[in-house]
């Protein structure tokens, strides 16, 4: 009886530290990964990546954004980087905080040598708003980034403001009227930001075009701006994509509830050269 008491434990045991070494375990493989790029391009590589936790609320996965913890994380490695060696940051995130991707922005704007920023997927919002700072953005061919406009809880402030318009402002609650001064502050806020990390680049007037663009509510906030959409605005876009970057994107896997919704067999495929079917 006691050797089925002990198996049970150490079944116990194994199956409760089984999720840390797996984690260790990835953290490890994404270190010499960032090692790897690091030596390839001489760079120093930052990676801002937000996924799904795998750690879930009850069992409901939660969701990561920009914040000022990751702010405080990145602004720490731009400090320790040495200001002759470029900066490589690998972006993919929905957005998030404004002050937190302002402060990664200006960081990354500051720094004397080249910065890159590698998009492979999307970065959305925040995610563009640090990608302007960069020397060179370099996109996936179907990676896309996203309107910069700022929005308060569920609304975009830019048709808060819209109100104002339609209606007279006898007939708009205290409220509203609250949210749409605050709603005028944040649209002048970030696209000033916007326009300061575009003027070197641009020109003043360029980049007051380029910032009212993209700050100002033109699109909806989750509109996809293409490749082609972004050098037509004149950002420096390039899709000279490195391979290790898919690669250490391969190590940060989306949290799965339940069976995968999509699935393939993760080789190449190419297709096959038909073999000569006529008599010798």
């Amino acid at each position: 009886m006691d050797i089925f008491f002990q198996l049970f434990w150490l079944f116990f045991i194994f199956s409760a530290l089984s999720p840390y070494i797996t984690q260790q375990t990835l953290f490890s493989a994404r270190a010499r990964k960032i090692a790897e790029l690091e030596r390839k391009r001489g760079s120093r590589v930052i990676t801002l990546i937000h996924r799904q936790e795998s750690v879930s609320l009850l069992g409901i996965p939660l969701s990561r954004f920009i914040n000022i913890d990751d702010s405080e994380q990145v602004l720490r490695a731009i400090r320790m980087t040495d200001k002759d060696v470029p900066i490589d940051l690998v972006l993919h995130t929905p957005g998030g905080l404004v002050l937190a991707a302002e402060q990664i922005a200006e960081a990354l704007k500051r720094h004397p040598a080249k910065v890159t920023v590698f998009v492979p997927h999307y970065a959305m919002s925040g995610g563009t708003l640090i990608a302007l700072a960069a020397d060179e953005i370099v996109m996936d061919e179907n990676a896309v980034l996203g309107p910069v406009d700022p929005q308060l809880g569920q609304y975009p402030a830019a048709s808060i403001l819209k109100v104002l318009e339609t209606k007279d402002p006898k007939d708009i609650e205290d409220q509203t009227l609250i949210l749409a001064d605050v709603a005028r502050k944040a649209l002048d806020q970030v696209k000033r930001t916007v326009k300061g990390l575009l003027a070197d680049k641009f020109g003043e007037e360029k980049a007051e075009e380029v910032a009212a663009l993209l700050s100002q509510g033109t699109w909806t906030h989750d509109y996809p701006i293409s490749v082609e959409e972004a050098r037509a605005m004149g950002l420096p876009v390039s899709t000279q994509m490195p391979a290790e970057v898919y690669a250490l994107m391969d190590l940060y896997p989306q949290a799965h509830g339940g069976r995968p919704s999509v699935q393939y067999v993760p080789i190449p495929q190419q297709r096959e050269t038909p073999r000569p079917t006529g008599r010798r």
